[in-house]
C-alpha cells in the first residue's frame, strides 16, 4: 500500500508501538526511514534497527526501548512538515525542543540529522519531525 506520507507512517507505527508496549517494529525500508532510525538509535530513543529482507521486499525492524517500570523512553513523536505544508528554516531557526531535552529532525543538503547538528555545521533545512 502507497502512504502520502511515508516519514508520518513510521512515526504513527512506532508510537503505536510504544502505547502497546511491543518489543519491536517493522517498518517498510526508505533511505529516509532509515536515516530517521539511525537518528532515533543514536539518540537512545530505540535499542537497535536492522535492515530484514522477506522475499524481494526490504524493511526496517526498530527495537523499541523501554525504563525499569516498562515506560516506553518515546514519550512523543511529531510531525513538522508534511506534505500539505512544508517547513524550513535557517541555521538560527531551528527549534529546541523541551529546552534541549527532546530532538529534532532536519533534513539538509548535507543529509538527515538532528537540530544540534545541522546547527554545529551553520545549515539549515526541512524540519521533519520533533521527538521527545
Amino acid at each position: 500500500m502507497k502512504t502520502t506520507d511515508p516519514i508520518a507512517d513510521l512515526l504513527t507505527r512506532v508510537r503505536n508501538a510504544t502505547q502497546a508496549r511491543h518489543a519491536s517494529v517493522d517498518v517498510p525500508y526508505s533511505n529516509i526511514k532509515l536515516a530517521i532510525a539511525k537518528i532515533l538509535d543514536q539518540e537512545g530513543y530505540i535499542a537497535a534497527h536492522d535492515i530484514r529482507q522477506d522475499g524481494n521486499r526490504k524493511y526496517l525492524r526498530l527495537q523499541l526501548k523501554y525504563d525499569e517500570q516498562r515506560r516506553p523512553v518515546v514519550s512523543g513523536l511529531r510531525r513538522v512538515s508534511r506534505p500539505g505544508l512544508r517547513v524550513y528554516a535557517g541555521m538560527h531557526d531551528i527549534p529546541r525542543v523541551l529546552g534541549g531535552m527532546g530532538t529534532v529532525v532536519v533534513s539538509t543538503n548535507r543529509g538527515i540529522m538532528t537540530g544540534h547538528e545541522a546547527r554545529r555545521r551553520h545549515l539549515g533545512g526541512e524540519l521533519l519531525a520533533e521527538i521527545w
